[in-house]
């Protein structure tokens, strides 16, 4: 699809990956913007173009991506074994639990199979992995997020305005809170947003009319939700197969625990990097404690990534041929996203 796009097509989907207004009428500052950029286009063309994108796959959602750690709950990386004449077999049975997201094949002599357990209770995790166990007769190995560098995912096109740009600071002024549960009105707005906002020319006063609420709260709501971490930001959430970025890398190193906390930051600067996190070893089967995601658009600007991020790590540790792997996935088994309803609903505030 990205060798369809054309210039105007190219530009919205780079610019908007940073951020959307936050406004009754969003289009009409997000066009302005545009043209401030040097891509002329009005506030129904942009509208039009975003419909189009979406309807035609480029895009996986339009409107807020939601940070479900802080709605409520947890999530977890799980890397298993699954034997490659019964391989079919156990996808199902991995795949049957509901707690279960995402789930991918990667090339791996031994953990061939991870996925990402999404729960209300942290202690649910242990519960369903022993039950995937028995089930399949395989030890899974858990692999929490003991420290996040970067989470990004912005797939650039080649084209004009390539440098994402952050709308998201137009609109009422708010202040953040450090309130972690939800109220009942709110829990009604996450639940109503996390699919996507619709691709019209008031969004948020239609998710307002949809929850029986006024738009200038859904407008203040979402603000403070981006300001407050709940959401990561609002905008063209793109699909990057459809973009081209077929090679996806995960990329594991065995960063030596001194100096972890210098690598992240590091790493996470590189754009293409779009996930950046420390995760805990296993004894004997998974010696790595850092996982850097790269996407690329072919296998040699995979490895070309994939050596940049080498050489930067090799600027605070000596790295050698044993410290580090690169999974590149082979098949999505499973990709639902995490549903935040029953997550959200556990995190209301009691009257």
């Amino acid at each position: 699809m990205s060798e369809d796009l054309g210039t105007v097509d190219r530009a919205i989907l780079n610019a908007f990956q940073g951020g959307f207004p936050v406004v009754e009428r969003p289009f009409e500052p997000a066009a302005a913007t545009l043209s401030d950029h040097g891509i002329d286009v009005s506030a129904d063309e942009l509208l039009d173009r975003v419909r189009r994108l979406d309807d035609e796959g480029a895009l996986t959602r339009f409107g807020a991506l939601i940070d479900a750690e802080e709605i409520g709950g947890t999530a977890t990386l799980v890397a298993t074994h699954a034997p490659e004449d019964d391989y079919d077999a156990h996808v199902e049975l991995v795949n049957a639990h509901p707690e279960v997201a995402h789930n991918y094949e990667r090339e791996h002599p031994y953990l061939n199979m991870w996925f990402v357990l999404s729960v209300v209770d942290e202690d649910r995790v242990e519960e369903v992995l022993a039950e995937i166990e028995d089930e399949t007769g395989e030890p899974t190995f858990n692999l929490p997020k003991q420290q996040e560098f970067h989470v990004g995912a912005k797939f650039p096109v080649e084209g004009p305005q390539t440098q994402a740009v952050d709308c998201s600071g137009a609109g009422p002024d708010v202040t953040p809170t450090d309130r972690q549960s939800l109220t009942p009105e709110e829990l009604d707005l996450v639940l109503e947003i996390q699919g996507g906002l619709p691709v019209t020319e008031t969004p948020y006063a239609d998710v307002a009319d949809a929850i029986g609420a006024e738009t200038e709260w859904v407008v203040e709501t979402i603000k403070r939700f981006d300001l407050e971490g709940k959401v990561r930001r609002v905008g063209l959430i793109p699909n990057h197969y459809a973009l081209g970025y077929s090679e996806n890398g995960m990329t594991v190193w065995d960063v030596p625990d001194d100096v972890v906390d210098e690598v992240g930051p590091a790493i996470a600067e590189f754009d293409f990097v779009t996930h950046c996190y420390e995760r805990p070893r296993h004894e004997g089967v998974w010696p790595y404690n850092f996982f850097a995601m790269t996407h690329g658009r072919s296998e040699a600007e995979s490895e070309e990534r994939i050596q940049q991020v080498r050489d930067r790590m090799a600027e605070h540790w000596d790295v050698s041929a044993d410290d580090w792997d690169t999974l590149f996935s082979t098949r999505i088994l499973k990709k639902t996203g995490i549903r935040l309803d029953d997550r959200a609903a556990a995190n209301v505030e009691s009257a």
